[in-house]
């Protein structure tokens, strides 16, 4: 470069110049950081043997069957004296047409970049903090207990999502918080994580910022793991309103798994009440589920589970669900999934009590669901 300088004095090639030399000088203070990009891309066919309301059958292509699709940036930094700073941003896209995913967050918020996270914090050995928008702690805890690890198809993650959307999600003087996306994800929230000995938890609280409140458009959830000859799991959030600090959601779960040679047997629990901003109850929906998981050689991965879904305010809204599936793993990075689901909804279920990342097929009716994909990670 330096044989070379005199180009500078060209018009054309000034600018270019001067990122070089911004690049060579920010160098040394760039090399302290380490930062990486990842991500997860995931697509494959969805055959439904009935489709709502018209009862048709319909193959689609699907996106994020086995986990969702993402691209993030992460780093961390040695600050000294025992601490380590660290950063998250991750985009939620759709592998099947290049777009944004849809958001969960209240309505006139608007579409966020990093949906599922924009966060900055300090770590050491007393556990770590994180400020910004970034998941809850409770859906965390049940990652290890969920039958099928809640992934994107086919589990208890939409009746989770779904449970906690409709109340918290209105338009401005309706039910909303302006804190909470699907009780996932929640924006300007502040959380604590550390483990201890056989136990890792988490407790997060995102202030309302509404004027001479400190309750409404609050939101707070914490969650714990114990990780020994077993693990058990459980959590429970809290998301108010934004206009009365009503409990507009409260959502709790409980779950263990239990290794058994090749065998891993789980079960989860899980529950979730709504209610209006006015304290109206809207539902009260109890979501079981139980599974085990063979990993019948060291690249695959089988597993049976069985969800049953039921709002106890509305006996017709109710499904019940029998999943097959198996993960061939080609290497670390790349997975061949293949899945199925038949699906028992009765005549008044709802996405409430739903398994299935599409809505619910069928009401009242018997379905089958096939979906095969693969998933890439990098």
């Amino acid at each position: 470069m330096i044989q070379h300088a005199s180009n500078c004095r060209t018009p054309v090639l000034r600018p270019l110049c001067a990122a070089l030399l911004m690049s060579a000088l920010a160098a040394p203070a760039l090399a302290e950081t380490n930062v990486a990009i990842y991500g997860i891309i995931d697509a494959g066919l969805l055959y439904q043997s009935r489709t709502d309301p018209s009862g048709k059958s319909k193959t689609s292509m699907e996106t994020s069957g086995l986990r969702q699709s993402v691209l993030g940036f992460k780093g961390d930094r040695d600050l000294g004296r025992g601490l380590e700073g660290f950063f998250n941003l991750e985009v939620h896209y759709d592998t099947n047409n290049g777009r944004f995913h849809g958001t969960g967050d209240a309505q006139g918020t608007g579409t966020p970049f990093f949906r599922r996270q924009a966060n900055l914090g300090l770590r050491g050995d007393w556990g770590s903090v994180t400020f910004g928008r970034q998941y809850g702690p409770a859906l965390l805890a049940h990652l290890g207990t969920e039958p099928r690890a809640f992934k994107e198809q086919f589990s208890n993650l939409y009746a989770w999502a779904y449970n906690q959307y409709a109340a918290t999600a209105g338009a401005p003087g309706t039910d909303r918080n302006t804190n909470n996306d699907v009780g996932i994800f929640f924006s300007n929230a502040i959380q604590y994580r550390h483990t201890v000995g056989p136990v890792n938890f988490g407790i997060l609280w995102a202030p309302g910022g509404q004027a001479g409140s400190t309750q409404k458009n609050t939101a707070w959830a914490m969650g714990a793991t114990y990780t020994g000859p077993v693990v058990l799991s459980a959590s429970y959030q809290v998301i108010k309103d934004e206009a009365t600090a009503n409990d507009n959601v409260r959502h709790g779960g409980l779950g263990f798994a239990v290794p058994f040679g090749p065998f891993t047997f789980k079960a989860n629990y899980l529950n979730a009440r709504n209610e209006t901003s006015t304290g109206a109850n809207v539902s009260n929906v109890n979501g079981i589920s139980t599974g085990v998981d063979w990993k019948w050689n060291p690249d695959n991965t089988a597993t049976l589970a069985y969800y049953d879904n039921k709002d106890k305010r509305n006996d017709k809204d109710h499904t019940r669900n029998v999943v097959i599936s198996n993960d061939y793993a080609l290497r670390k990075d790349t997975t061949i999934y293949v899945q199925a689901a038949y699906v028992d909804a009765d005549s008044g279920a709802t996405i409430k009590t739903s398994i299935v990342a599409a809505g619910i097929p069928s009401v009242g009716n018997k379905s089958t669901l096939l979906n095969a994909g693969i998933n890439f990670t990098f």
